[in-house]
């Protein structure tokens, strides 16, 4: 009789790391994708919606070759999100800078606020400062998983006018004249 080795055993075959890139508006509305990987293959990928940075997706029978007849190993694609030129991600909220025009952060007003979706109107309160953070609820990364949706958090940069308001300069000195007196 002949040995039994290993040879004729079914192997499973290995799994197959890669990794994409995708911009913050797929992870957040979901994609697909093409992935190059380390063998050469060029595979698609369905991003799902909400995803977060750092996270894999599994392609199940996407990866090496199994052995004597066992299956594929699969492909795991860890997922990176570009930065994004307005937006930064912090856990399932999204943070931005808001710009507000002098006058509305002194008397208050509706502005346009940017958000991943579009401009929303949002009540700006009077006497608002630089560096006041207001809260858009839900408007983060959408609820996955059981996560709920995270919110959008802006903070207020006041915004001078441009070109220069000779009044304002005028009120600011005749303010200055008499708090320095």
């Amino acid at each position: 009789g002949r040995g039994r080795g290993g040879a004729g055993r079914a192997r499973r075959g290995e799994d197959i790391n890669g990794e994409v890139t995708i911009s913050l508006a797929d992870a957040v509305t979901g994609a697909e994708t093409l992935v190059g990987m380390p063998d050469g293959r060029t595979l698609q990928a369905r991003v799902p919606p909400g995803i977060e940075d750092g996270k894999t997706i599994r392609l199940k029978g996407q990866g090496g070759p199994g052995g004597g007849g066992g299956e594929a190993g699969d492909a795991l694609i860890t997922v990176r999100v570009a930065p994004h030129p307005l937006f930064r991600v912090e856990g399932r909220d999204l943070r931005a800078d808001f710009s507000v025009p002098l006058e509305d952060a002194v008397l208050g007003g509706a502005v346009q606020a940017p958000t991943l979706t579009g401009a929303v109107e949002l009540k700006v309160p009077p006497g608002s400062s630089s560096g006041k953070t207001m809260r858009l609820r839900g408007k983060g990364l959408p609820a996955v998983g059981g996560k709920p949706a995270g919110d959008l958090l802006l903070t207020v940069k006041i915004a001078l006018p441009d070109p220069a308001d000779h009044e304002l300069e005028a009120l600011m000195r005749s303010r200055g004249a008499r708090g320095g007196g």
